[in-house]
C-alpha cells in the first residue's frame, strides 16, 4: 500500500494520542481517527519528515469549548469519505512525529492511509485558529516518540 506524501491539508488515519492519556503514562491512542495534517517539514540534512496532526473527532464540544474546536460542514465531510456524523476538528490538541511513524493507519476496507485533502478555505480556518490558540499558550503539542526511539 502506498503512502501519501504528507502534505498540509492531508487528512490521514492516525492513532492520536490525546494530552490526558500522555499524562496517564500512554504512547498509543487508543483509537484511530481521521487526523489533518497541519505542518510537514522536511529536514534536509536528513531525508526525515516531520508532520504535526489535529484530530477530527464525533464528540461535540460543551458549549464553554466551542472555541477550541472548527465543526466540519458537511461538503467537507462527503468530500473525504467521512459517516454522516456530525465531525469536529480539535484544535488545541496536536501530535508530532516524523512521517510516517508506527501511528499511521489504513482506512478500513480500503488500500489508503488518508481520506484526501481539505478544502483550502478550511485548512486556513484550521491553520488561523491554531494560531490563535497558540499565541494564547492554549495549544497542547504532543511529541510522538520517533521510531528509533520506541526501543529505547
Amino acid at each position: 500500500m502506498p503512502l501519501p506524501d504528507p502534505k498540509r491539508g492531508l487528512v490521514i488515519r492516525y492513532s492520536f494520542l490525546w494530552s490526558d492519556e500522555r499524562r496517564t503514562g500512554a504512547t498509543e491512542g487508543r483509537k484511530d481517527r481521521p487526523c489533518a495534517i497541519v505542518i510537514s517539514k522536511k529536514f534536509e540534512e536528513t531525508g526525515a519528515t516531520q508532520v504535526t496532526v489535529v484530530p477530527i473527532t464525533h464528540a461535540a464540544p460543551p458549549q464553554a469549548d466551542r472555541r477550541i474546536h472548527l465543526k466540519l460542514d458537511d461538503a467537507d465531510c462527503r468530500k473525504l469519505g467521512l459517516d454522516h456524523q456530525d465531525h469536529w476538528v480539535v484544535l488545541d490538541e496536536l501530535n508530532r512525529f516524523e512521517w510516517p511513524g508506527y501511528d499511521l493507519r489504513p482506512i478500513p476496507g480500503t488500500d489508503r492511509y488518508d481520506y484526501g485533502m481539505l478544502p483550502q478555505s478550511t485548512f486556513q480556518k484550521i491553520v488561523q485558529a491554531i494560531i490563535d490558540l497558540d499565541k494564547e499558550r492554549k495549544a497542547t503539542n504532543q511529541r510522538r516518540l520517533a521510531p528509533l526511539d520506541r526501543d529505547a
